[in-house]
């Protein structure tokens, strides 16, 4: 297998062809067979997840964004001590943040994050456990964004594949703001954010219970 950083290709209306790919896991811890290029289901009904089976072509697998989805827009929230950069476009709502810190990012209020509402190492620590690249942060001006490991696919529990260490996400635009070094992207065929994951997920039920 080559030595170079994998990328991800998503198929036109079907798989995301992962090239160089040496680390792919389930929820489960299990390790999973990767080739030089792989094909993971993006349409949500493979019989083989997290791989592709050719189903997205028997049910019309489409992966153009939908009408409705939350705006592309970073908002930015300045403290006494950090500033949080929050793009709601791009989240993909695991709820890392509202569960690990509901002091700052508080759910169903106006505005929703309060930068103040814990201490900086506290918000920094759940910051870099968000998944989709929604949230940075900056201290003394400098926005700290991405982080340093390698490349990774993780397939979560019934949600989203999980990207980590820097993969490049061929002919996509991302986010405003977004992270190039995390992302997570939907596998339920559902999002209307495609091909990121916008919590879509959640609300349709899907599962993978192998996975």
């Amino acid at each position: 297998m080559s030595n170079t950083r994998p990328t991800i290709a998503p198929a036109p209306n079907g798989p995301y062809l992962v090239k160089d790919l040496k680390t792919l896991r389930n929820s489960k811890g299990d390790a999973l067979e990767t080739q030089p290029t792989v094909a993971l289901c993006r349409c949500g009904q493979s019989e083989r997840k997290p791989f592709c089976d050719g189903t997205h072509a028997r049910v019309g697998f489409s992966d153009e964004k939908l009408a409705g989805r939350v705006e592309d827009r970073r908002d930015d929230h300045a403290g006494t001590e950090i500033t949080l950069h929050d793009n709601r476009g791009i989240c993909s709502h695991a709820g890392r943040c509202s569960d690990g810190q509901p002091a700052v990012f508080r759910l169903k209020q106006e505005p929703w994050i309060d930068p103040d509402g814990a201490t900086q190492k506290e918000i920094i620590a759940v910051v870099k456990s968000c998944p989709s690249g929604a949230l940075s942060y900056s201290v003394d001006g400098t926005e700290h964004r991405d982080q340093e490991r390698d490349p990774a696919v993780l397939v979560s529990r019934n949600g989203p594949y999980l990207i980590t260490g820097g993969m490049e996400l061929a002919d996509v635009p991302m986010g405003e703001g977004a992270s190039r070094e995390h992302y997570a992207l939907c596998r339920c065929g559902a999002s209307k954010n495609k091909p990121f994951c916008d919590g879509t997920h959640w609300s349709v039920e899907f599962t993978d219970e192998k996975n």
